[in-house]
């Protein structure tokens, strides 16, 4: 006999006019290598098949199983529940818009945070189809790939005390993330007066908390702390450059 589980599990459509935000409670007997994934399909498939969650891979790799387990973001099919106490309350992401119970929808925001980051690279070489890929140094590489690493599940954002204070604008780490990767890209020919054009704003690098929730959560371990301390180092000169020639301007 597994011990006996208590699910505590968000349940609200905002489709359904007829539905209102409440907590519904489940239980499931746990097997061996249950995780939260495992544990919320069975409740689907055996007591409520109108229970909504999104997954995709089941591995860790797609992000979409993101939700709050007990109060922490942290992705439900790596989340064993042998891990957790008996009473179990599962809550969908902060920030993101809600889609319905613990499903809500990332793929809107990190699209709008990409667009807002400009997420491409910036060059104006013409793009030769016959020429050799451009050679890059290994360690580099391994640099970039670490960044790449993110596979945006949105803990990060869920996790942030600012981007829950005001989640139309706060861009997150995550999109920090991605600065930081076309900053160490050398094919990327972006100034730093450019990246700071685009997140040296009280809602883009200088808005930060600093708590680094985002870091603690990150169910990748990406190094994101190293990466708000480089941006903060480097846009920091640019920002008295915006200062001091703001004064200068004014003074003509």
């Amino acid at each position: 006999m597994g011990r006996q589980l208590k699910f505590n599990i968000f349940r609200y459509n905002p489709e359904d006019s007829a539905s209102v935000p409440h907590m519904e409670t489940f239980r499931l007997e746990e097997t061996e290598a249950m995780t939260l994934f495992i544990a919320l399909n069975r409740i689907r498939e055996e007591q409520d098949p109108s229970l909504m969650f999104d997954f995709m891979c089941r591995a860790g790799i797609c992000g979409q199983c993101a939700m709050l387990i007990n109060g922490r973001p942290d992705l439900a099919c790596h989340t064993k529940t042998k891990k957790l106490p008996d009473d179990i309350t599962v809550l969908p992401m902060p920030v993101f818009k809600l889609i319905g119970d613990l499903s809500v929808d990332t793929g809107t925001w990190f699209r709008d945070m990409n667009t807002k980051v400009e997420s491409w690279i910036h060059s104006d070489k013409v793009l030769d189809p016959a020429a050799q890929e451009e050679r890059m140094d290994n360690v580099l590489a391994d640099e970039i790939y670490e960044l790449e690493r993110c596979i945006e599940c949105g803990c990060c954002v869920a996790a942030c005390g600012k981007a829950n204070m005001i989640p139309e604008k706060f861009m997150g780490a995550a999109a920090f993330n991605r600065i930081g990767r076309f900053m160490l890209d050398p094919r990327d020919q972006r100034t730093e007066n450019e990246y700071f054009e685009v997140v040296g704003t009280d809602d883009g690098i200088f808005g930060c908390l600093g708590l680094l929730g985002c870091e603690d959560v990150c169910p990748k371990k990406l190094p994101l702390q190293d990466q708000l301390g480089m941006l903060r180092r480097k846009l920091g000169f640019s920002a008295v450059q915006h200062i001091f020639g703001k004064v200068f301007s004014s003074k003509k």
